[in-house]
């Protein structure tokens, strides 16, 4: 019974994969307008990739969504505006620079020179240190 039923969804991938490799749109223009915004906008679980290249099930959901907003003849405008509304800032891929999302901007720079601060205060401990040693060394 186990081997049949293994069987039957190895055949199924492919039927599988061929859905989902057909575009979800009839209209070009809607698909070409919803590739550029979604290029534009953030998946909000994966958070490091765009919408357009996310595979996250809340990911398809947006899409579905921008793309009946783009039906209903909706600007790109309205739509990242409906969606920040939403969401925040956050959705969008590049957020504006602004006093909500200055830490978005500044932060992994901040973060950066912490680091190396960090790394550089260490350093010249070790250096210290060790130069102690070996003048007590001569010392002897």
């Amino acid at each position: 019974m186990k081997f049949r039923t293994i069987i039957l969804l190895s055949l199924l991938l492919p039927l599988l994969a061929w859905a989902e490799a057909r575009p979800l749109g009839d209209d070009p223009a809607v698909e070409a307008r919803l590739k550029a915004l979604s290029t534009e906008l953030r998946c909000l679980v994966c958070q490091n990739q765009t919408l357009a290249d996310s595979s996250a099930p809340l990911a398809e959901d947006l899409r579905r969504e921008i793309r009946e907003q783009i039906v209903k003849g909706m600007t790109d405008k309205e739509i990242t505006d409906y969606l920040v509304a939403r969401y925040g800032d956050f959705v969008r891929y590049r957020p504006p620079v602004r006093t909500g999302t200055i830490l978005l901007w500044v932060g992994p720079l901040a973060l950066l020179l912490a680091g190396l601060t960090g790394l550089w205060s260490s350093l010249r401990r070790r250096n210290a240190v060790l130069d102690e040693d070996i003048g007590e060394g001569e010392e002897a």
